[in-house]
């Protein structure tokens, strides 16, 4: 039979250089390119307030990760749960007439099924119980049967 190497730890990127992967390098381009696009068009002061925001943005899409995912990842799923949340909630509210009309309804019996008495049996016939149960009735036993058919 033919050999076959099975990929282990396929969620692992690929490194490009050092510990930054590709889509950290493609962020980190993106960045310093709006970051660019902001200098040439701002002033000075404006500039470093847009800049210092876009590179705290770009940092934390480039390297920030929550419970293992990347931070876009993150961020998605947050959105789409405050979208669609799981939770369902109903919110009825009832009105005085319906809440009239309840009282007005009879109450119905609740029915009860008869309780079953329960048979004691005592701690000697306790192996031959377990004899009956093993064998799956196929041993009638010589005492308990006696009991239980009284």
């Amino acid at each position: 039979m033919e050999q076959i190497t099975v990929p282990q730890f396929l969620d692992v990127e690929d490194r490009i250089i050092g510990p930054i992967t590709v889509r950290q390098f493609i962020e980190i381009l993106v960045g310093g390119l709006i970051i660019f696009i902001f200098y040439k068009l701002f002033d000075f002061s404006l500039f470093v307030v847009a800049g210092l925001l876009v590179f705290g943005l770009t940092v934390l899409f480039a390297f920030v990760k929550i419970n293992g995912q990347p931070f876009h990842n993150f961020l998605l799923n947050f959105i789409t749960t405050l979208k669609n949340p799981k939770l369902k909630i109903w919110r009825k509210t009832v009105s005085d007439q319906e809440i009239k009309a309840s009282l007005k309804k009879p109450l119905e019996l609740l029915i009860t099924a008869p309780k079953i008495k329960r048979q004691a049996f005592d701690a000697s016939n306790l192996s031959e119980l377990a004899l009956i149960v093993d064998t799956g009735g196929v041993y009638r036993g010589e005492g308990i049967v006696n009991q239980i058919n009284k």
